[in-house]
């Protein structure tokens, strides 16, 4: 059976609050797998404020309505309120996401703080925000995480190579066509890697006469051709956890009745053979719809 791989990332307190117990809830009606990677430490999203003098940015925020998906409290924090700590808070949450049958994995400790500097930081700096993801995440289920997906699909060389030290199953910290075993300046990393495949939906909203009335057909003509490795999806808690729920199901509906499995990613993974994976360079590039340069295999 063709298979496609539902990947959500959980960026924020409102997102795992909130979000996570409504896709859940889906996903188990429509008996649909997935994977959720979780944002295991304080909630900064309020900082993002500073992206503001990035170019694209507020072309980005005014193709979607930032406040409606996040609220005000989640852009205030970490600037004018104190930033809740998402795994202290919500960690009986994550723990019924697992209790529910789902795999669950690393999504970052800190999601501005990887987001907006990893590309540019040394070992130490990375090393340090990886063992405190590990740390709590080890805390709040009672053992070591098997997977890990970057914030932003943001990473260094130090992060891959963290990787495979730390015994990972798999990592999901790219954009690409097909699953691989990454490499970085030529450099083998034994971990492998599955990048998101598809656009995801904010990338495509208000571009190109794409509305929330036509999006779930768009992709769904991505995904009518049959491929060797089928498809990742990346999804967000915050959006189609929230006031996308509608567009999502269409998706889930759509998908199953073009003939594909929704699985994990870790399902996936069980259907590839890794010996046999393509060796694929990691680089910076930019993505349509999507602001500054995000990894690439």
């Amino acid at each position: 059976m063709k298979q496609l791989a539902l990947k959500i990332d959980v960026d924020t307190y409102r997102g795992t609050r909130e979000g996570v117990p409504r896709l859940v809830e889906t996903l188990q009606r429509h008996h649909a797998q997935a994977t959720f990677f979780f944002t295991l430490g304080p909630d900064h999203m309020g900082r993002a404020i500073k992206r503001v003098f990035r170019p694209g940015y507020l072309s980005k925020v005014s193709r979607m309505s930032v406040v409606e998906h996040y609220g005000i409290k989640t852009l205030l924090y970490g600037t004018l309120l104190p930033a809740p700590d998402i795994g202290r808070k919500c960690a009986d949450i994550m723990r019924s996401v697992r209790d529910a049958g789902f795999e669950t994995g690393v999504h970052c400790y800190d999601h501005i703080r990887w987001q907006d500097h990893v590309a540019d930081k040394d070992e130490a700096w990375t090393r340090r925000e990886l063992q405190l993801a590990v740390d709590r995440y080890t805390e709040i289920f009672g053992e070591k995480p098997h997977a890990h997906a970057a914030a932003g699909w943001q990473t260094n060389r130090h992060a891959l190579r963290m990787m495979q030290h730390l015994g990972l199953s798999y990592s999901s910290d790219t954009r690409g066509t097909q699953p691989c075993i990454p490499t970085w300046n030529a450099e083998i990393v034994n971990c492998p890697q599955l990048p998101t495949t598809l656009p995801t939906l904010d990338e495509l909203i208000n571009r190109d006469g794409i509305t929330l009335d036509n999006i779930a057909q768009h992709v769904l003509r991505m995904t009518e051709a049959e491929q060797p490795y089928g498809h990742v999806f990346t999804l967000h808690a915050e959006l189609e956890g929230g006031k996308w729920m509608p567009v999502f199901e269409q998706l889930l509906a759509g998908w199953q009745a073009q003939g594909y499995e929704l699985v994990s990613l870790r399902q996936y993974l069980a259907g590839l053979n890794v010996a046999a994976l393509p060796r694929k360079e990691i680089s910076l590039r930019e993505i349509e719809g999507r602001i500054g340069k995000l990894a690439v295999a």
